[in-house]
């Protein structure tokens, strides 16, 4: 009964955190202005964060001194830059680090 209460007490806070923006802004109605400013640049921040976060760990002082993580990740922007494609961008990045950490670089 426990697990089941706690199951659907998850499922009812997740359909509100869903439903709850068309809610407070529905249609016709004007956005406020920090709403459409974080949409602006929240995407970035995250991406950078993102970035951060992957890059974080990469030891430059041992070999291979972080080549495939700045291989893969100019292969990412490359990737987005020619494809605008996010999947391929990812796709890309991720499969070349792969190889290159499993393959190349030993």
């Amino acid at each position: 009964m426990h697990s089941a209460l706690l199951v659907a007490a998850m499922a009812l806070g997740t359909i509100l955190l869903r439903f709850l923006p068309f809610l407070i802004f529905r249609r016709g109605r004007a956005l406020p202005r920090y709403i459409a400013y974080l949409g602006e640049v929240l995407s970035q921040a995250i991406i950078a964060m993102l970035v951060v976060y992957c890059l974080r760990e990469t030891d430059v002082l041992r070999a291979p001194h972080g080549l495939p993580e700045l291989i893969a990740a100019a292969a990412v922007v490359v990737a987005q830059v020619w494809r605008r494609n996010a999947l391929v961008s990812i796709l890309t990045g991720t499969v070349l680090y792969m190889v290159l950490t499993q393959v190349i670089f030993l």
